[in-house]
């Protein structure tokens, strides 16, 4: 095993280094993890070549100033850009936000997924009046306010001005839904009005330094208008969270649909809205993600078993599009992110990472060099690793006793 995964992925000794042994010997030694960290620092080297670096003369610092000016240049193009497709496709304001939108909206990939009706969830609002949000809208009556806006300018306007109280009741009152209350629909992507979100978006940008409000049971992403204090990056930050949160909610999705045999049903969509499902592994060292199971058989459609997962899910349910490759649909000049979310260059015990989520953070936020962040970029190494051992069969038929789709009761919840 290599010193580079245990120190990357910042792994409890000697249970990582035992765990990966014991893969290694019920597979055969094939070396998954020394092939990984290989494959690492070979395309590693070329992002430096790309960056006009010299991998044998860059210090780790270097490379991480050169990540923020990259993110600034693509920050300044994606604008552009984003600008360009509003002008054309939107109206001749030529808005950033808009032009986002857009621009996710004609991303080629599907966009269908399981999501909660908007009888169902009108009917739980009405219940549970978000008086808060109503002022804010204008409304003085929970009817006038659910005939005239959708449910999910209603949401992200209730997440924003209710309390934790409201928004844990809300929650509560997923328990009692039902898989009659879902239905097979496309993805909500969309804006809120740029004049009646302006204060509260420069409020939300200014804490978290993007624009994105996901609801993954409502299969919504809603972005917020750009203010005009917002940091520089913002634009490539909101965007790769935004491709972030849909894989998100496909992954949600696609498990909530395999879990419409269990009697708690209703507990599973309430804890999907706020954490993300996970399996349980007698083989692995710790629970494995179900959107790395998504991302599994999104890459390699022929290991899909329908026996397991049929009637309530078939292939096309397993959908996952890489961030950096969407980002390159949209603008081919960001391709050097490209295949880059599990690459780091290691420096005193903690990476350089060069996952474009990561690198925009660190851009947005002026975080320095030594307190650099790194999770997206440890996240995705780790899923680079089970993705290898999960192609042999053996770790692969250990993951396959957790989905029984009629039973599921070994499904765990993070």
């Amino acid at each position: 095993m290599t010193r580079f995964l245990s120190t990357s992925l910042q792994a409890q000794e000697p249970f990582f280094r035992l765990g990966l042994q014991q893969l290694e010997a019920a597979n055969g030694h094939p070396n998954t993890d020394i092939h990984l960290t290989m494959d690492v620092m070979h395309k590693s080297k070329r992002k430096l070549l790309e960056l006009d670096l010299d991998p044998k003369d860059t210090t780790p610092e270097e490379l991480f100033h050169a990540l923020e000016v990259k993110v600034s240049i693509d920050d300044k193009r994606l604008s552009r850009t984003l600008q360009t497709l509003a002008a054309t496709h939107v109206s001749a304001e030529a808005d950033i936000t808009a032009g986002l939108v857009h621009a996710l909206n004609d991303l080629p990939d599907s966009k269908r997924c399981f999501a909660i009706k908007q009888s169902a969830m009108k009917s739980i609002l009405k219940k549970m009046p978000p008086k808060k949000a109503m002022k804010r809208l204008g409304y003085r009556s929970i009817d006038s306010l659910l005939k005239n806006e959708t449910v999910v300018t209603i949401m992200a306007t209730s997440w924003l001005t209710e309390g934790t109280t409201w928004q844990q009741k809300l929650l509560d009152s997923y328990k009692k839904l039902r898989p009659s209350d879902f239905e097979v629909r496309n993805m909500t992507l969309t804006t809120l009005a740029s004049k009646r979100w302006t204060t509260i978006a420069e409020d939300i940008v200014g804490r978290s330094k993007h624009t994105i409000l996901p609801f993954k049971e409502l299969g919504a992403v809603v972005i917020l208008p750009l203010p005009q204090t917002a940091p520089k990056g913002t634009v490539m930050l909101s965007l790769t969270m935004a491709l972030h949160q849909m894989n998100e909610i496909r992954a949600c999705s696609s498990f909530l649909k395999l879990s419409q045999m269990r009697g708690d049903f209703g507990c599973v969509v309430k804890s999907i809205a706020v954490s993300e499902p996970v399996l349980t592994s007698s083989v692995l060292d710790r629970p494995v993600p179900w959107h790395l199971v998504q991302r599994y058989y999104a890459r390699l459609n022929d290991r899909f078993h329908e026996a397991i997962f049929e009637p309530h899910m078939q292939l096309e349910d397993m959908i996952w599009t890489p961030i950096e490759q969407a980002l390159s649909h949209i603008d081919p000049s960001l391709k050097f992110w490209e295949d880059s979310a599990h690459l780091g260059v290691m420096h005193n015990d903690k990476p350089v990472s060069l996952h474009v989520i990561d690198a925009a953070l660190n851009y947005c936020n002026k975080i320095a060099f030594s307190e650099r962040v790194t999770q997206y970029f440890q996240v995705a190494l780790w899923h680079e690793l089970l993705l290898g051992y999960l192609r042999h069969d053996y770790v692969e038929q250990s993951v396959f006793k957790e989905l029984q789709p009629s039973l599921a009761t070994e499904l765990a919840l993070a």
